[in-house]
């Protein structure tokens, strides 16, 4: 069962994902969200990354109910949150393929200004990041790695604590 904040924090990435804000993620929705980040996704081919992003609507559907409606609930997606660390060459792809999008100028890092870019098109809104970005970056370099953005990626989806630098991969914590 999923922690407190686990669901808040996957409930943030959650509303972010239902363009229709009914509740349910689609795979309108999945398509939806390929599409804002095909338009301003960098070094990565865009074709991989619509595949990546909607690849995993099937694996969210195979976990809603069966005979229920069309959409997955939050937490038909949380409970395939928690089997995801037996699906680690599949979360690794998802974030090698967002460190392709978000790195804009191809130059193998995510700058500040980059990162700003990934959670204004995640979240459809722009918003501060001053405050989280120093929180990944942790040697203080103005950039994140392939390595660490994998890292921090990974630690999001399958971390439980509340103080983990993975746990702002996709910004500030909303309620």
């Amino acid at each position: 069962m999923a922690s407190e904040f686990q669901r808040r924090k996957v409930g943030g990435v959650f509303r972010a994902m239902d363009a229709d804000g009914d509740g349910l993620l689609t795979q309108a929705d999945f398509q939806a969200l390929a599409q804002r980040w095909t338009a301003v996704a960098g070094a990565v081919d865009p074709e991989r990354l619509a595949s990546v992003m909607t690849g995993w609507w099937p694996v969210l559907r195979a976990a809603s109910v069966p005979g229920g409606d069309e959409g997955v609930s939050l937490d038909e997606v949380l409970r395939v949150v928690e089997g995801l660390g037996d699906m680690a060459d599949a979360v690794s792809g998802t974030a090698d393929a967002m460190f392709e999008a978000i790195d804009l100028n191809g130059d193998g890092r995510i700058s500040r200004s980059e990162y700003g870019a990934l959670i204004e098109t995640w979240n459809g809104t722009p918003s501060a990041t001053d405050e989280i970005f120093p929180r990944l970056d942790l040697d203080g370099d103005g950039h994140l790695t392939r390595d660490e953005f994998r890292t921090h990626w990974t630690e999001f989806w399958s971390g439980d604590d509340p103080n983990a630098p993975g746990s702002y991969v996709f910004g500030a914590l909303t309620e």
